[in-house]
């Protein structure tokens, strides 16, 4: 089953069960999806945007809640910020299991080794072929200093 069916299938399940909070959210990741969709189309793209590409959507969905509820706990606003963790709970439902340090380390190290990287230069192929195979499961902010360490 697709990505968007999952999606599409719980946004139905959320009316049913009338949840309003997980209804509200799940609108916004279709609305997200779609405005990629629209983005897409223009660009001559007519089946708008694939799997791997929503799975990215969602990933940056995530890490913006994330941020908002940590700076909504520093300003005190706890009801805020337990609303931001509730709907990162959601999404993250949509998103493959993320990778453990090691599993981060060794994937790496393998794409330093099938791009054949040497220097930090190469930091920018190491980075998109870990993108390309590991959209959504990992957290890329956190690779950046591990493939540096790597090539220096």
């Amino acid at each position: 089953m697709s990505l968007r069916m999952r999606i599409s299938d719980a946004l139905k399940q959320a009316m049913k069960d009338k949840a309003a909070d997980r209804l509200s959210t799940l609108r916004l990741i279709n609305a997200a999806i779609k405005d990629k969709d629209i983005a897409a189309r223009a660009n001559g793209k007519d089946e708008g945007v694939s799997d791997a590409e929503v799975l990215g959507i969602l990933s940056k969905m995530a890490k913006q809640r994330q941020e908002s509820a940590r700076a909504y706990e520093e300003g005190g606003r706890l009801d805020l910020a337990e609303r931001e963790r509730e709907e990162v709970e959601v999404i993250e439902e949509f998103l493959p299991r993320q990778l453990s340090v090691t599993e981060t380390a060794a994937a790496v190290d393998k794409a330093v080794a099938d791009v054949g990287a040497t220097s930090i230069r190469d930091m920018g192929k190491v980075m998109g072929l870990l993108k390309e195979r590991y959209t959504g499961q990992m957290d890329f902010g956190a690779v950046g200093p591990v493939i540096k360490d790597r090539l220096s």
